[in-house]
């Protein structure tokens, strides 16, 4: 509320309607960061295997192994993806406001990108596109793809998903699997995590999940795991003192 006040009342001075920005003055409320456990290799591979095969297979394999914000996965439309070269472009948002779905502009300017998709992920959306021509049949009339523009995620007739229902099912999939449960958005935060263990240069990470300073992706959303905490002391000692 702090931050909107603040934007307004500095658009209030540029039209001289007011001589100060009283909220730009004020002492913000302290938020604490919220601690997230890092999603290593090892357990990324555990929750592609719990959502094998489900609807959500392609979405969640996109989510974790792109960083895409829910928005940005369930605004995607097929005629972003280009399959043949492995590229996804993020062209816009898809959210619920006051019940109405609307399609936003992406989050900051560097949130509008393309980005490269890795032949695994490339393989669940053909299949999730096999899926959906089967549940398209099915529909037939009923069917509302045309209308949302062709979205790549839909509920069984088209129509754009609801991030409820997502989490809900997300959920299903994770007890199933005998994991604890995560938001959704915690999938993009797992990618970061993924993207620096696995040396992915952090200004290609923050292109690719489109963060518009690279602090952001440093502090914000990689998280470490012990154990990479473990091998970095290995590599000290071994450095430092010639020890194994």
């Amino acid at each position: 509320h702090r931050a909107v006040l603040r934007s307004a009342l500095n658009t209030a001075m540029k039209h001289g309607l007011v001589g100060r920005n009283v909220a730009a003055l004020a002492d913000p409320p302290h938020i604490p960061e919220r601690e997230h456990e890092a999603i290593t290799p090892a357990k990324a591979r555990v929750i592609f295997q719990a959502v094998k095969g489900d609807r959500l297979e392609a979405f969640v394999t996109v989510a974790l192994a792109c960083g895409l914000r829910e928005g940005e996965a369930l605004g995607a439309r097929w005629t972003d993806v280009d399959l043949d070269v492995g590229a996804l472009s993020i062209q816009r948002t898809l959210q619920r406001i006051k019940g109405e779905w609307c399609f936003l502009e992406p989050k900051t300017a560097r949130s509008r990108r393309t980005i490269s998709l890795p032949g695994p992920v490339v393989q669940a959306l053909r299949e999730h596109r096999t899926r959906q021509i089967a549940e398209r049949l099915l529909m037939g009339p009923a069917w509302e793809g045309e209308r949302w523009g062709q979205l790549v995620f839909t509920n069984e007739v088209g129509g754009p998903l609801d991030k409820g229902t997502v989490y809900r099912h997300f959920q299903r999939l994770l007890a199933r699997a005998g994991l604890p449960r995560m938001p959704v958005h915690h999938l993009r935060h797992g990618a970061a995590s993924l993207m620096a263990a696995l040396g992915v240069p952090p200004r290609v990470a923050m292109e690719v999940l489109g963060h518009s300073q690279i602090s952001t992706t440093m502090n914000r959303y990689t998280h470490v795991a012990p154990e990479w905490e473990r091998e970095a002391a290995g590599v000290m000692a071994k450095g430092l003192w010639g020890a194994d």
